[in-house]
């Protein structure tokens, strides 16, 4: 059986479950709420595996296959339709999106189990995973922004989902409004490139564009320039990565949901899936790299000295995407996407077995007041370690190292690629083992600082997803072997049918286990000061941070390096003081006036509303008296 033709089934079953639950979830009981949000999204995952495998096995002419629905609307020709465009890139896309979002969703009939929101929650995460899975179908880019706009006003949604607590509405607009910024630069990009080509259909432009542009000519910047400002608000890199540490204030699985198969993630998606146009701007995709090696860097030593675990995998998270963003700078569009793969399995697993040990600690966040998990909570200690040495890459036995090591060796050997931009990296992974086994050896060994109250392990739906996700955090970088170890290559091969392979310098190959035994040897060095500085001597650490310039360090990398500060000073404060000298213009005394006017009639009307019968016989004897007058004398 063909299948193919039901790739509009895997969108369709996300928002048949939000229908469901939105227009009948109160009336619904929370197993059948549950049933409907997590079927839905494992139908979705199933189709997608049974399109995948005849995609693999009998694949479509060119690799690629489009399916119209519909069109939306035709102006003066421009007729962009309700289209799906499926290739390796989209294919290996909606397999994480659905694949991890299933899990997700299956943890979170357990995590949320008694909330009052709980329909509201389902129905929020099925809207985000339909957003999702439009923005990286849609065959044109207008369907995709809609995705696009979808998933902003999804995770508005659910990180003001507690939305009782100021703090978490703060969190939500914050989120919004920063995103906006980005989305603004990229709907001006749409604009441009709908003037130069008349068509906003991906392919056309991708297929159009070496002919129309010039390598370097000023509109393919400016196009290009405005996509990435969209990508870097919405995949929260450098300057405008501030939004996603604050995102933490939504329930832990929408934290899941969000650094791992959706928003976050869609930055990275629409670079390569616009790799041509960047091609033809190279000092754009040069920019990207510089973008991604910054973040990585600024997020990866304000995760050293955050309390919250949760804002540790957050700006974990931000590291991790500048990685992606690494990699798409130099070239290397399938380590990228190799990379979003694996990243998405085990900072999933992070956030779910980070959950189950908020829950345990009865919603205490700060790993300083945790301690001694290890024996209490063994799987989650185990599947946490697992998605902790993916994240750290460790060699060999995790699948980050596969991942991470493909983009460090492509930083350097590509011909766009620079050994300033692999020191970057290089360090980045150094830093990377040191916050994350900081996070493990506090949170989970030495003495107990608080008793563990409800005890996560006794639900099933959270133990699965934890388990399943550490199996593919450890093998699932099995699939992409380097260069030194036989070059078993089938991930990025297939996407090469896609995107185009990266371009290394001569003889580089035989450099590249000497740089994975470079790189192996900082993680261990990084494990290895992090079990000194807070086991075995946590003393000297503590006295460290109790100098004067532990403690400007600490506070400057606590604060993410002050972003929001120099934000707050630049631009949201004179903004506040314009509103304020400019709240009584002359613009405001027109609309006062009319709201004046239509009081001062309703105070009038409202008089005659006196509820005396005698006064309403005597009005309507004044108006019959008033229309006889008018038939009679005029």
């Amino acid at each position: 059986m063909d299948v193919l033709p039901l790739l509009w089934l895997v969108p369709a079953f996300p928002l048949a479950g939000f229908l469901l639950l939105a227009l009948f979830g109160l009336k619904m009981p929370a197993r059948a709420i549950a049933w409907i949000g997590t079927t839905s999204i494992g139908l979705s995952a199933a189709l997608t595996l049974w399109i995948g495998i005849q995609f693999l096995t009998q694949p479509p002419a060119g690799y690629q296959y489009a399916q119209t629905l519909w069109t939306w609307f035709d102006v003066n020709g421009f007729a962009p339709g309700i289209a799906f465009y499926l290739d390796p890139l989209s294919l290996v896309y909606i397999f994480v999106i659905t694949f991890v979002s299933f899990f997700i969703h299956l943890y979170s009939t357990a995590f949320m189990r008694g909330d009052e929101g709980y329909v509201r929650f389902f129905a929020y995460m099925n809207l985000f995973v339909f957003s999702m899975l439009v923005l990286v179908l849609a065959d044109n880019l207008l369907l995709l922004y809609l995705g696009w706009e979808g998933v902003g006003l999804c995770s508005f949604l659910l990180i003001g989902f507690w939305y009782r607590d100021e703090a978490n509405g703060y969190a939500a607009r914050k989120a919004f409004i920063v995103t906006r910024i980005g989305d603004t630069a990229f709907i001006i990009g749409l604009f441009l490139l709908v003037k130069q080509f008349h068509t906003l259909n991906i392919q056309d432009i991708l297929h159009q564009a070496p002919g129309v542009w010039a390598v370097g000519g000023a509109a393919v910047v400016w196009a290009t320039l405005l996509l990435l400002g969209g990508a870097v608000g919405k995949s929260a890199q450098l300057p405008l990565q501030t939004w996603l540490p604050d995102a933490m204030a939504g329930p832990t699985p929408v934290s899941a949901l969000i650094h791992a198969a959706t928003m976050v993630t869609a930055g990275v998606y629409l670079i390569a899936r616009t790799h041509v146009l960047y091609s033809l701007a190279p000092a754009v995709q040069m920019l990207v790299a510089i973008i991604g090696v910054l973040t990585l860097l600024i997020a990866g030593f304000s995760a050293l000295a955050q309390h919250d675990l949760k804002r540790i995998l957050a700006y974990s998270t931000i590291s991790q995407i500048g990685y992606m963003f690494l990699a798409l700078g130099v070239g290397a569009w399938t380590a990228a996407i190799f990379h979003f793969m694996i990243h998405a399995f085990f900072k999933a697993l992070l956030f779910l077995a980070a959950g189950a040990v908020i829950m345990a600690m009865e919603e205490e966040h700060d790993i300083f007041k945790m301690g001694g998990l290890r024996k209490k909570l063994p799987i989650t200690f185990w599947t946490f370690l697992a998605g902790s040495g993916a994240l750290a890459a460790i060699p060999l036995i995790t699948a980050g190292f596969y991942s991470k090591d493909q983009i460090l060796f492509d930083t350097l050997a590509s011909t766009q690629g620079s050994t300033w931009l692999w020191l970057g990296g290089f360090v980045g992974a150094f830093i990377t083992a040191l916050y994350t086994f900081r996070m493990v050896y506090v949170t989970f060994y030495g003495e107990p600082k608080t008793e563990v109250g409800h005890n996560p392990e006794r639900e099933k739906a959270m133990m699965i997803p934890l388990v399943v996700l550490a199996i593919l955090s450890i093998g699932g970088g099995w699939i992409e072997l380097p260069h030194a170890w036989g070059h078993f290559t089938p991930f990025s091969n297939f996407l090469t049918h896609t995107l185009p392979a990266v371009s290394l310098r001569p003889g580089m190959e035989s450099q590249e286990m000497l740089l994975q035994v470079l790189t192996a040897v900082v993680v261990f060095v990084g494990i290895y000061l992090t079990w000194l500085g807070y086991l075995k001597k946590p003393a000297m650490v503590a006295s460290w941070k109790q100098t004067p310039l532990g403690k400007a360090c600490h506070s400057f990398l606590y604060r993410g390096w002050m972003f929001d500060q120099l934000y707050d000073t630049v631009l949201v404060k004179p903004v506040v003081w314009l509103s304020r000298i400019d709240q009584h213009d002359f613009v405001d005394y027109i609309y006062e006036g009319f709201g004046r006017l239509n009081a001062w009639v309703h105070a009038g009307l409202s008089r005659t509303q006196s509820g005396y019968l005698r006064w309403y016989l005597l009005c309507i004897a004044f108006g019959l008296l008033f229309i006889f007058s008018l038939i009679l004398f005029v």
